[in-house]
């Protein structure tokens, strides 16, 4: 495994994202505890050290899996992250509440890396009016008091309001997570918000490498300029390089579902990641080839369903309505697969009360997408 410095700690390059562990029956709810377990245990045995888990994730089990699979470790030997919920503005206010009941749930006393989660557009306002809230200062307080032992941000937002939050705290936080692969490179800027924390010497953590599984199973004809460069590397391999190349890079989370993913990942860290010029070059290329085809930069975060009156399961109807939109030479795929849901669960069903965009870190028009997949399906 490899690691890299941050204050006096070694970190482990590849992190443990516990918000796709495996479930049950397909309920994103129902952590399947059993295989997450034996995963956190490889994961450990392999030498990942910083596990990451959040408020929302699994509503709310990922959290006390997370907490029971680590409680056998001894607490000095990993890092735990958590996030406060900013993605939901109906929880500023209540960081004390949500606080006290993370640290219950994950069965510890303080979290090594505590997150502003997802700032963005939706939310900028309420972090950056303290005076009213007081969510930056009450973690602020609870780092001095030494329950928190680094404090960050996450942020998938657009640039202007990722600078708006970095320009006001920009003193007191450590570090930020941010979206980031060679698709988002220049689609969602995050060339932009790398410099801008280059420059202020933060460290940088990683989510979304594989943008949701978006980056893995590209098709030969879009791989083959890079088969050429190197014949042996994979579609995960080459996703993983491209960060490793990226100066200042700390922790890389990767939401792995199975212990295959696991196996792979670690496998690939064993070992220096770094491209040529060449090879970024072309890798970026294809990076703007999917976004163009990609229909909405749906990330599967499952925010949306837990916001949805009509319980759809958006990240899958997204799913393939990019599919649709990307594969024409494909386009039986979206109407077999709509064919074995009930029609409550069609994109039709949705009645356009906009609760899931509210959340969506990605501030996709969901009921939008949804309408145009509805239309596309002849619904």
């Amino acid at each position: 495994m490899q690691y890299f410095d941050f204050r006096d700690l070694k970190l482990s390059a590849l992190g443990f994202g516990a918000m796709r562990l495996p479930v049950i029956d397909g309920d994103d709810n129902r952590v399947d505890e059993p295989v997450a377990i034996e995963m956190v245990d490889y994961a450990y045995d392999h030498g990942i050290n910083y596990f990451d888990t959040a408020w929302g994730y699994h509503g709310g089990n990922s959290e006390r899996v997370l907490g029971r699979a680590l409680a056998r470790y001894p607490r000095e030997s990993f890092y735990l992250a958590d996030k406060f919920p900013g993605y939901d503005v109906s929880n500023f206010g209540k960081h004390e509440q949500i606080f006290e009941e993370q640290l219950k749930r994950c069965g510890v006393d303080y979290f090594d890396f505590y997150l502003m989660h997802n700032v963005c557009e939706l939310n900028i306002e309420q972090y950056l009016d303290d005076e009213r809230f007081g969510t930056l200062s009450y973690y602020i307080e609870q780092a001095r008091a030494g329950r928190i032992k680094h404090l960050g941000f996450s942020a998938h937002g657009n640039f202007e309001t990722f600078m708006r939050f970095l320009e006001a705290y920009g003193d007191v936080v450590e570090f930020a997570q941010i979206q980031l692969n060679y698709m988002d490179w220049e689609f969602q800027n995050a060339r932009a918000k790398v410099e801008a924390l280059q420059e202020r010497g933060l460290a940088i953590m990683v989510m979304e490498p594989l943008r949701g599984g978006i980056l893995v199973g590209i098709d030969e004809e879009r791989m083959a300029p890079l088969r050429a460069l190197r014949p042996d590397a994979n579609d995960v391999e080459w996703a993983f390089s491209f960060l490793g190349s990226i100066d200042g890079m700390g922790t890389i989370l990767s939401g792995m579902s199975n212990m295959d993913q696991l196996r792979e990942n670690i496998a690939l860290f064993d070992h220096d990641l770094a491209l040529s010029e060449e090879e970024q070059g072309v890798l970026l290329e294809l990076g703007r080839k999917l976004a163009s085809a990609k229909g909405v930069p749906c990330t599967a975060c499952h925010y949306c369903t837990s916001h949805c009156p009509k319980d759809l399961d958006i990240p899958r109807l997204l799913e393939l309505y990019n599919e649709h939109l990307s594969r024409p030479d494909f386009a039986f795929i979206a109407p077999m697969a709509l064919g074995a849901m009930p029609m409550e669960k069609h994109p039709s069903a949705c009645i356009g009360c906009g609760s899931c965009a509210d959340v969506c870190p990605q501030q996709i028009d969901i009921p939008g997408a949804l309408a145009h997949f509805a239309e596309l399906m002849g619904e």
